[in-house]
């Protein structure tokens, strides 16, 4: 299907995760649990936690780094900035507007999406759009986070499952049609905040003493709950882009899945009837890194020479929100 508007290429991308590697052994020194616990359950094997110094932005401007020199681009030339982070250096300014700074890029666009592990999804869909439009040329898009300052170390139900890193993306207009991303879909449900999320720090429940005691600034999970809704909504995404475009799941080289739980992607992969060599996985080496996830896959896949000239890549996520989102690439 021959799209009417402009095509939109990734031209280059990036990632970085901190020096510190955190193994399921070294949790097992601070909580309740087991390297066979946690990997039985989750396929997770070790996790990057960031220092002091290594701030979501840092993160951030180390991945974009790369993604731009992979791209061969001009910073000059870059004239957006999307940075997807549930995470942020601070609550505001946004993070993007500090990448903007530390990259040395010129006073440009440069704002923050919050669509947690479905961040870079959303990003992609919300840059790509914006250079259809005609208003801007090139984008440089990030996923980020800092998520080990908000885990509960006493609760072995989440921290097991986190990381932290940053991946990045450079987007471009492309004269060759129907080429680089093709499009892109993403949904919410407000329905059910409380299955996933971090509870006070906002308006609702502000800091205070109180809620500081209560480990309220913690995130907070409901595993059962978010597995059900993730293998079905992220199946639902997967096969609504596909339609939409007019494949199917056999026309597709490579599935990049949010990495949160090797049991998720296995049961996504059986109801998409697609093997599981079909999906990038790096769940075992990084666990779930929320929006940075998807771009760090992606990331790993164009430097390991996975992915090959027209290929299609289908990028889908699910985060707290609740949020999902999908979307179809053709490699150039």
């Amino acid at each position: 299907m021959v799209s009417p508007y402009p095509s939109v290429s990734i031209l280059g991308t990036g990632s970085y995760v901190p020096e510190k590697v955190v193994t399921n052994d070294d949790l097992a020194k601070i909580v309740e649990t087991s390297d066979e616990w946690i990997r039985t359950r989750t396929g997770i094997g070790e996790r990057h936690l960031a220092g002091a110094h290594e701030t979501t932005s840092y993160m951030a401007s180390a991945a974009a780094e790369k993604a731009i020199q992979a791209a061969g681009t001009e910073k000059k030339d870059i004239d957006l900035v999307v940075v997807a982070t549930m995470t942020p250096d601070m609550p505001f300014p946004s993070t993007a507007c500090l990448v903007q700074n530390k990259v040395g890029l010129g006073n440009i666009t440069a704002f923050d999406v919050q669509a947690a592990c479905s961040g870079f999804v959303y990003a992609l869909n919300i840059a790509s759009s914006m250079l259809r439009s005609g208003a801007y040329k090139k984008a440089l898009v990030i996923g980020a986070e800092k998520i080990s300052p908000i885990l509960d170390f006493e609760d072995r139900t989440t921290c097991v499952l986190f990381g932290d890193g940053a991946s990045a993306a450079i987007l471009g207009v492309s004269d060759v049609p129907d080429v680089g991303i093709l499009g892109s879909l993403g949904g919410s449900d407000g329905s059910k905040p409380d299955i996933l999320c971090q509870p006070a720090g906002g308006t609702a429940i502000p800091a205070s003493v109180e809620s500081l005691n209560a480990r309220q600034h913690f995130l907070k999970m409901n595993g059962k709950e978010i597995f059900k809704l993730a293998v079905r909504v992220m199946e639902q995404a997967s096969l609504d882009i596909l339609k939409k475009h007019g494949f199917t799941t056999d026309d597709v080289d490579l599935v990049i899945p949010h990495q949160a739980n090797m049991r998720i992607i296995e049961n996504l992969a059986k109801r998409m009837k697609l093997p599981m060599e079909r999906f990038h996985n790096n769940l075992d080496r990084f666990g779930n890194t929320s929006a940075a996830s998807v771009g760090i896959a992606l990331d790993e896949a164009a430097r390991g020479g996975r992915l090959k000239k027209g290929d299609l890549l289908l990028l889908v996520a699910f985060g707290a929100g609740l949020t999902w989102g999908a979307s179809l690439v053709k490699w150039q």
